[in-house]
């Protein structure tokens, strides 16, 4: 006997044409939603001031924040018609390319740096389709003859006797400090005798001096690694304890009071004494290099100097004062040849 199964009968050639077409309608809907974007058309130095009010504005420092600002007006002068939706591969490395036309390369770089951080979060936020910043090349004028950022020893202790020390805090006594100690204008421009820890032979560094606004103040330190405690020596530490023994143990030992302080007035007297010594013409901040140098040269380890100097790791010290390690390199080679050649 044939058992016949009972079964629904087949759909029609029409009725699954219906369903074809509607699950096509579905996809094609479907995919519409999927795909798409909301590419903006917004002039592109529009984009980027309110992308720096958004995220740069009371996050960063002021001196930070007014690199960006910079950058937004080179952006208005270079690109005004530039809008989100024509920028490519193409007409960014055109933008780059007219800027270097009269920068040197590194600031190229640091232009192209502040720029593409502010594109990468408009393309993840769906305004751009790609990424225009990738693979570009960098391009800039070639340095001008640069000034001397550092002394030997010998140039130092030169420098030094020069000064006229005193009894009274000057800028001679300001100008020995940050030569032995490596710290930044804004931070010695901020110590005070609470900063000095006598009995332990140490300088608190916690905070820095805004010396480019009108009223001055305390402002943070450059970074986290900046905030740190340097050994002074016995010499140096018993002159500042005569010299601030009248001052209130929160007072600034070098900016007077309601008066303002400008880098220019300590630079033109190290440019003083320095042709008065016979020596390269430095500023303030080239004696924290020569102070990195010496201790370089001296064979500190790259972790002391970079833990002395506040920076936030040993990498920045090697790419400040690669010129130092390299030449201290070629040194070790030299013994180790002479070691090796005593083994036979």
């Amino acid at each position: 006997m044939i058992l016949m199964h009972h079964c629904r009968s087949p759909p029609s050639f029409q009725s699954l044409n219906k369903q074809c077409s509607s699950l096509h309608q579905k996809s094609l809907k479907g995919s519409f939603f999927m795909s798409k974007k909301r590419f903006s058309k917004k002039l592109f130095y529009k984009y980027y001031r309110q992308w720096i009010s958004l995220y740069k504005e009371n996050a960063i420092r002021r001196i930070t924040l007014e690199k960006y600002q910079l950058v937004y007006r080179k952006l208005v002068e270079l690109a005004p018609d530039l809008h989100m939706d024509e920028l490519d591969r193409q007409t960014y490395q055109a933008l780059l390319n007219k800027y270097a036309a009269t920068h040197e390369h590194k600031t190229v770089l640091d232009f192209h740096h502040h720029l593409k951080a502010a594109i990468v979060d408009a393309v993840d936020d769906g305004l751009l389709e790609a990424d225009p910043t990738r693979r570009v090349t960098i391009k800039g004028r070639k340095p001008s003859k640069k000034k001397t950022k550092y002394l030997n020893l010998f140039e130092l202790q030169s420098l030094l006797r020069q000064l006229n020390l005193t009894d009274e805090i000057s800028w001679d006594w300001f100008i020995l400090l940050v030569a032995k100690i490596g710290l930044r204008y804004a931070e010695a421009l901020a110590l005070t005798p609470a900063d000095f820890d006598f009995e332990k032979q140490e300088l608190i560094i916690n905070k820095s001096w805004d010396y480019k606004s009108k009223t001055g103040g305390y402002q943070p330190t450059k970074n986290e690694s900046s905030n740190r405690r340097v050994m002074i020596d016995w010499q140096l530490a018993n002159q500042f304890k005569t010299l601030i023994q009248k001052k209130s143990l929160h007072e600034t030992i070098f900016v007077p009071h309601g008066k303002r302080v400008y880098n220019s007035t300590i630079n033109k007297i190290l440019e003083r004494y320095c042709t008065r010594a016979g020596i390269p013409v430095i500023s303030i901040h080239g004696l924290r290099h020569t102070h990195a140098s010496i201790l370089l040269l001296e064979n500190v380890s790259v972790a002391s100097v970079a833990k002395r100097l506040g920076h936030s790791n040993t990498t920045t010290t090697q790419q400040t004062y690669i010129h130092i390690i390299r030449e201290l390199e070629n040194k070790d080679t030299d013994k180790v040849l002479q070691s090796l050649a005593k083994l036979s």
